[in-house]
């Protein structure tokens, strides 16, 4: 599994990707963030989740450097031991929450994605 990104006509990257860019920019080509690092730009402990979700939930917002372009995303830590600076990688989980808690089907949406772990 990929952590896709889009890049645009005008060299600009998102994550999640959209179907224009910044300033209408069609999108060019995917880039896939698993293969890079981040660097932790803010994070928190959430002690108060949501059905399904671990507790505590460490989250960071993280800034890749892309070829110059930054590309910012948000999600789980794999430990709350971590310092805003700190360098960190995406690694792939088989559930982010746990897909019988809540009110949403199981089978009506994916439960896999990344959290970013210290390097």
């Amino acid at each position: 599994m990929s952590m896709d990104a889009t890049r645009y006509e005008d060299g600009s990257i998102s994550y999640p990707g959209h179907p224009r860019g910044p300033g209408g920019a069609e999108p060019v080509e995917t880039v896939d963030l698993s293969e890079y690092t981040a660097e932790v730009v803010t994070w928190t402990t959430s002690t108060a989740t949501p059905p399904g979700v671990r507790q505590p939930n460490h989250l960071a917002i993280v800034e890749f450097d892309v070829d110059g372009e930054s590309v910012r995303a948000i999600g789980q830590l794999t430990t709350g031991d971590v310092e805003t600076g700190d360098e960190v990688r995406p690694v792939y989980v088989d559930e982010l929450r746990e897909p019988g808690a809540g009110i949403r089907e199981p089978e009506s949406q994916e439960w896999d994605g990344y959290r970013f772990e210290p390097v």
